[in-house]
């Protein structure tokens, strides 16, 4: 079972390098604003709060990473337990679907690291 959360974790620390990558290189590119539904002008006026929070999402992607290399279970649930707000925050104030790429994946690696520490 340990072997199932630490995958979890993984997947989730790879969603949130994805998110990064999104926010900080692609906000304001063609990509970008076809895959989040923005106009050229939206995109470039929104760019500096996007990599903003890029970077909070690194920042998670790094804590997670950095639970896997401790093996310390209460630092995983810490930042897996800030992913679920997070995602929970977002899904209910900016794009319901946040709630099933962000804040679902978190919460099913945060049960499974739960039940095997």
């Amino acid at each position: 079972m340990n072997i199932i959360a630490n995958v979890l974790v993984v997947l989730v620390a790879i969603l949130h390098l994805g998110f990064l990558a999104f926010e900080m290189f692609y906000w304001d590119h063609p990509f970008g604003r076809k895959r989040f539904g923005m106009t050229p002008e939206y995109s470039k006026a929104s760019a500096s709060l996007a990599a903003n929070q890029g970077l909070y999402n690194g920042f998670l992607a790094a804590g997670l990473v950095w639970s896997l290399i401790t093996g310390d279970a209460s630092v995983k649930i810490f930042f897996l337990v800030c992913v679920v707000v997070a995602g929970v925050y977002g899904g209910l104030t900016t794009r319901r679907t946040i709630l099933y790429i962000q804040a679902l994946p978190g919460l099913l690696a945060l049960i499974s690291v739960y039940l095997t520490g």
